[in-house]
């Protein structure tokens, strides 16, 4: 069973993506996971290209990786100067690692427009690179940048590129569509050609024409060994070789066992992890490890989805360490709901005329702008609602809410902008009417009615809002569009989601500020610490 060669390049590629910036300390935390996930090889970054890659190959030396070796990067010597007085490779030396990884010139064209110098000086600036590197014990990676690019302009070219490299000593060729725009096909014939040599082979691909993950694929059938890629896709403008999405095809679906089925199971949490260090989101889209990759909304799916698990998934989402997932809309039937409401320990009967009222209900308030698929505590409020015993906690009598424009004194000149909110809230038989002040309409509503419900409530101090989101759900009506407003909450613990809609921006929050609150009391009253 042939092998292949896992090389990560987040900490350095990946890096490379707009908005992304790394400390050492995380560069050093994500080469830790990245090892308990069986990646074979860690690229660390450019060794002597900034202060911060040189901190993180000095404090890597410390780390116990049980799997993975580090590689440095660099390029090639440069024009008309000895490969041992270069300074990049004498930084790449210093690194301490013993795979090294360098780049080089692969098209005619960046040969003599970027570089600005001849093919033949080219070829001897890979061999002098390599030869010496080799010569100093590291083991070898080339990176053929610009590969397939150049073998479309000069095929002869392109291979010699490589064939130099080989005859240096380099232990493996990588092919790389730099431009992210080769198309399968064409990656498919170039690696075939390269592949003659005799010498493993690579696949670096970026993800311009969104087909990094096929093109890596091509690359494998034609003989490649080694895939170089990062986790969920970072990288320079669209991204490189997603990971996350190669390494459960090839275990899961060609049969090469990459990693372990252990560590298979902890890729979306990887995927999660290296997001939150990288402080972005996962894309709930992602393939394998996005939250909706297992997502189904259409009634027709989640009913054959509730009788055989695997009539729409192509794997078992367990697998990759992910879960599947129902979606409450317009579209959902009256399996969707009882399943769904399983979830959150509510039983209801799919045949069941209160099951039939609730489907309505949703539909009906999904045409007017409300929408559950991320908003599960008001999914959850209002299937407890529509329970003929139940009982909420508090309930919302009226709200008004003013936004006054103020001068100071004594510069008339300075402005400031005043929101206070009054509400009158009912709870049991007693009805609490108060007012508070904000920085905003919506924040003055949340201080009034958190006043009110604290002299009853105490514990709900540790209710926070931590998002808040407003979309305009059509805008032919200009300023008079129905908005939604989601709301995510948090009491340090635990997070949930509730939504609001309305002509009335300050209506659509009050309704999903109410629910937030009302959905973290009914939780607390079901464990007894209401109080």
């Amino acid at each position: 069973m042939r092998q292949i060669q896992l090389y990560d390049t987040t900490l350095r590629d990946g890096a490379q993506r707009e908005g992304i910036s790394f400390t050492v300390e995380d560069k050093l935390r994500i080469a830790s996971k990245l090892d308990e996930l069986g990646i074979h090889f860690i690229e660390g970054g450019w060794p002597g290209s900034n202060p911060k890659d040189d901190e993180f190959f000095a404090k890597a030396k410390q780390l116990n990786l049980s799997h993975a070796q580090l590689a440095a990067f660099a390029s090639t010597r440069r024009p008309k100067i000895k490969a041992e007085r270069d300074p990049s490779l004498r930084a790449l030396l210093e690194a301490g690692t013993r795979v090294v990884t360098i780049v080089g010139k692969s098209w005619e064209h960046h040969v003599t427009q970027v570089l600005g110098t001849t093919l033949e000086e080219n070829l001897r600036m890979i061999a002098d690179s390599i030869g010496y590197l080799k010569s100093q014990g590291r083991m070898v990676f080339f990176d053929a940048e610009h590969f397939f690019d150049g073998y479309k302009a000069n095929p002869q070219y392109a291979l010699k590129t490589i064939k130099a490299a080989a005859e240096a000593g380099a232990d493996c060729l990588i092919l790389c569509d730099t431009n992210g725009g080769a198309l399968p096909s064409e990656v498919a014939v170039a690696t075939t050609a390269a592949a003659e040599m005799g010498i493993p082979l690579g696949i670096h691909a970026h993800n311009d024409a969104e087909l990094a993950v096929a093109n890596t694929l091509a690359a494998i059938e034609a003989g490649a060994t080694q895939v170089q890629g990062t986790i969920n896709g970072y990288g320079e403008r669209c991204g490189n070789t997603n990971l996350c999405s190669i390494i459960p095809t090839f275990k899961l679906k060609m049969g090469i066992p990459c990693i372990s089925d252990e560590q298979l199971a902890k890729l979306t949490e990887m995927a999660h992890y290296v997001a939150e260090v990288a402080n972005l989101t996962v894309d709930n889209h992602l393939p394998y490890v996005g939250s909706s990759a297992f997502a189904h909304k259409a009634g027709l799916h989640v009913d054959a989805m509730m009788k055989w698990e695997e009539s729409y998934h192509h794997i078992n989402p367990e697998q990759v360490g992910n879960r599947w997932r129902t979606l409450i809309s317009e579209l959902s039937g009256r399996g969707g709901i009882v399943y769904k409401a399983r979830e959150r320990g509510l039983e209801l009967a799919a045949k069941d005329e209160q099951t039939r009222a609730i489907l309505e209900q949703i539909k009906s308030m999904e045409s007017r702008g409300f929408q559950y698929d991320g908003a599960e505590a008001s999914f959850e409020l209002l299937i407890r609602r529509a329970q003929p015993d139940y009982h909420p906690p508090f309930e919302l009598v009226d709200f008004m809410v003013v936004v006054e424009k103020r001068r100071r004194p004594p510069t008339i000149e300075e402005e400031e902008l005043l929101s206070e909110a009054t509400v009158k809230v009912k709870v049991g038989t007693d009805v609490i009417h108060t007012a508070a002040e904000g920085n905003g309409p919506v924040n003055a509503l949340d201080a009034a009615l958190r006043k009110a419900l604290l002299v009853f409530y105490p514990s709900l101090a540790a209710v926070r809002l931590v998002d808040y989101k407003v979309r305009a759900i059509e805008g032919t009506e200009g300023t008079a569009s129905r908005v939604r407003v989601l709301i995510e909450s948090s009491d340090g613990e635990h997070e949930w989601r509730t939504v609001g809609s309305s002509t009335n921006i300050i209506e659509a929050s009050w309704l999903a500020l109410a629910d937030s609150l009302e959905y973290w009391l009914l939780k607390k009253q079901g464990e007894g610490t209401i109080l």
